[in-house]
């Protein structure tokens, strides 16, 4: 009998989950009638099922039965206490366009939370369910005032923002921030969506003050933390680096923060604030890792900004640094740079190979060895010894397989083949290449290889293939006026072939290091008016775009030119960042 009863229960559970989903299928597909009909028997056996009672009041309401809706909401009303079925009920009366009635019911609705704060979940979903984004705020509200304990400001805020109210939504995101620590990048997030770069844009400013009169009415380091986000959206460093620092002196036990705004401004050229950070952090500093990496970084920038007179001064900096902390793994970093500088600012390269050769007597790990190889290879090829170079680099192939330091031994293995003109060689390296790890690598060597491809077959002596490489070569021994004269020539003698293109570009390039932005334009106009179908287009759109956006203050033309990227070129790798670039000039907010 117990089996029986058991196979019975089976089969009617699996009848009815039949019925459950063709009900859910003839719903979907508006099949409302039959939908109708299958709910309401699958609600005659689960009467408080109310996914059943949603989908029979939807139901009669897709069809137009409004009287009927309200008749079995009235009935389900008499039967259940269940706040939400008033908004339901006042909601069917709004399809009527008895906006009275309507809101009579949703005041009810409203009114039972005074009784039961509780109710307010069910009572908002209702709400929302229908778009009733005003009546969802008062509810949530109220249930606050009612019960301290409740916290629905991200739900407060997200309302908000769907309202208009600005100011509320923030006001909202950082008191949820304030109880809901953990959550401070989900609310950054949710932020970004309605700031901009723009310091004067409005809801910047209605946040800024927002944030200062938190400070000022209850000091927590929250204040200074999203003060400080707040203006790097901006890029406006060296306000985050003063909000950083109060953050430091109440909290002095990491420097994290203050070493990632001190890169964020490196990378977004911003030298001069750079450096005031990692100065700090050379004075503040007790860990030695952060000690190195900050003096390195202030060389680089230095370097970067100083003329030869000024290199021996930095050549003292360098051996102030090592007679303080010393020559071994450690500041492996710091040597490697130091070697770079004599090669390739001093052109002491017998000076810098000898010291790396010190170097190399160091205790290091493989990894470390191979490092200081790239270096000595690099410095050869600076050389122009290229065999020399490739046996460094051939080594660190064989050391350290299938790494990523391997993959960039065999990338320069490519590129130093490809200065000596070996573009055969050159071309099997960068076919193995292109299925890097390393994105960087892959791409760098995709483009090399096209480079090649492209131009070897034009001319059977290679002549203008050879020249560029050349003017490459000359590039990377910083030999820039050299390079750009060499490429004149070839844009001279060599008018129909494909390297054009390639010429103007990598001469636009360096005409920008050099400060020279007229003729870096220049150029990128005569890829866009003459090679407007070459794969050197997006690449020329964008990198003109931010000449007018950051050197030549003619947003207007960097905004076109964005836009001829996001519609023409959506598979450009500067799709993303031109899409942002674009809504920032326009003053859309920054996501």
């Amino acid at each position: 009998m117990r089996i029986l009863f058991i196979l019975c229960f089976i089969f009617s559970a699996h009848v009815y989950s039949q019925d459950d989903a063709l009900a859910i299928d003839y719903y979907k597909n508006g099949h409302f009638e039959k939908a109708l009909f299958e709910y309401n028997k699958l609600y005659e056996q689960s009467p408080s099922n109310i996914d059943y009672i949603s989908k029979i009041i939807s139901s009669h309401q897709e069809l137009e039965q409004y009287d009927k809706a309200e008749s079995f909401l009235l009935k389900l009303m008499g039967r259940v206490n269940y706040p939400a079925f008033m908004v339901e009920l006042g909601y069917n009366y709004q399809l009527k366009d008895d906006l009275e009635n309507a809101s009579t019911y949703y005041n009810k609705a409203l009114a039972s939370i005074d009784e039961n704060p509780s109710s307010v979940y069910s009572i908002v979903r209702s709400f929302q369910s229908h778009s009733l984004i005003n009546e969802s705020v008062v509810a949530y509200e109220k249930a606050m005032i009612l019960k301290p304990d409740y916290n629905f400001n991200l739900q407060l805020a997200q309302l908000y923002g769907e309202q208009g109210n600005i100011e509320k939504m923030f006001t909202s995101y950082v008191d949820f921030a304030q109880s809901n620590p953990i959550a401070l990048g989900n609310i950054k997030r949710a932020i970004s969506d309605f700031i901009s770069e723009n310091s004067e844009n409005e809801n910047n400013m209605i946040f800024r003050k927002i944030l200062l009169r938190k400070a000022q009415q209850e000091p927590n380091i929250l204040w200074n933390e999203l003060l400080s986000w707040l203006f790097i959206q901006q890029n406006d460093f060296k306000k985050a680096f003063a909000q950083e620092k109060a953050i430091f002196s109440r909290q002095p036990e990491s420097l994290y923060r203050i070493e990632e705004l001190a890169d964020i401004s490196f990378s977004k050229n911003e030298p001069e604030t750079a450096k005031e950070i990692y100065t700090f952090l050379t004075t503040t500093a007790q860990d030695l890792d952060i000690l190195l990496v900050a003096h390195y970084n202030l060389l680089q920038l230095e370097t970067k900004q100083s003329s030869k007179e000024n290199y021996n001064t930095i050549d003292a900096k360098y051996q102030e640094l090592f007679n303080k902390f010393g020559s071994f793994s450690q500041t492996l970093k710091l040597q490697i740079a130091y070697a770079h500088f004599l090669a390739f600012n001093k052109n002491e390269t017998k000076k810098a190979t000898a010291f790396l050769e010190k170097t190399l007597q160091l205790p290091l790990s493989e990894v470390q060895q191979a490092e200081v190889k790239l270096e000595l290879g690099d410095i050869l090829v600076l050389q122009e010894k290229f065999n020399d170079a490739l046996i460094y680099y051939t080594q660190i192939q064989r050391n350290l397989k299938n790494s990523i330091i391997s993959q960039e031994a065999r990338y320069k293995v490519a590129k130093a083949s490809y200065y000596k003109g070996d573009f055969k060689w050159a071309e099997s390296q960068l076919k193995v290449l292109k299925a890097s790890t390393s994105q960087l690598i892959a791409n760098d060597a995709l483009d090399l290889k096209l480079l090649i491809s492209d131009n070897k077959y034009e001319d059977s002596l290679q002549i203008a293939l050879k020249q560029y490489a050349k003017a490459d070569l000359l590039s990377f021994q910083n030999r820039n006026d050299e390079a750009v004269t060499l490429l004149d020539k070839i844009l001279s003698e060599h008018k129909t072939e494909p390297i054009i293109p390639q010429a103007l570009f990598k001469q636009a390039q360096l005409f920008e290091d050099k400060a020279q932005f007229d003729k870096a334009e220049a150029n990128y106009n005569a890829i866009i008016t003459n090679y407007g179908e070459g794969v050197l287009i997006d690449d020329a759109y964008f990198k003109l775009a931010e000449i007018y956006q950051n050197q030549l203050n003619q947003p207007e033309k960097a905004k076109a030119l964005y836009e001829k990227i996001i519609f023409n070129h959506a598979d450009s790798i500067y799709f993303v960042e031109a899409r942002k670039l674009y809504r920032a000039l326009r003053g859309d907010a920054i996501n």
